[in-house]
């Protein structure tokens, strides 16, 4: 299991496990964080855009071009920001820490 903390825009956290190989985004579906992911995570919009904490940032694996792109379309993107759906969760990254812009809720 994974172990995901995801910190919502109102200050609350909300803590879940996953199966490994579960991607960022259904692991905020299993968590009840509103992550809008549009497209139901085919990397066709950046609604399942995130913030991944510094200290876990760079233990991920780098964007691909196409990710990249897709989050150019991103409001409120920074340095640490990638798409829910691009990323695999795997024991290697248990624990990790989420920032979820309030652009990417639903109904925001």
């Amino acid at each position: 299991m994974v172990e995901v903390l995801f910190r919502l825009p109102d200050g609350s956290e909300r803590r879940v496990e996953v199966a490994a190989g579960s991607t960022l985004l259904e692991a905020s579906r299993e968590a009840a964080v509103e992550l809008e992911g549009a497209c139901g995570g085919s990397m066709a919009c950046a609604t399942c855009h995130v913030r991944i904490d510094e200290a876990w940032f760079d233990r991920l694996p780098a964007a691909s071009p196409e990710e990249e792109d897709m989050l150019d379309l991103a409001p409120d993107w920074r340095p640490t920001s990638r798409l829910g759906c691009q990323i695999d969760l795997d024991e290697t990254i248990s624990g990790i820490v989420v920032d979820v812009p309030e652009s990417s809720l639903l109904g925001t």
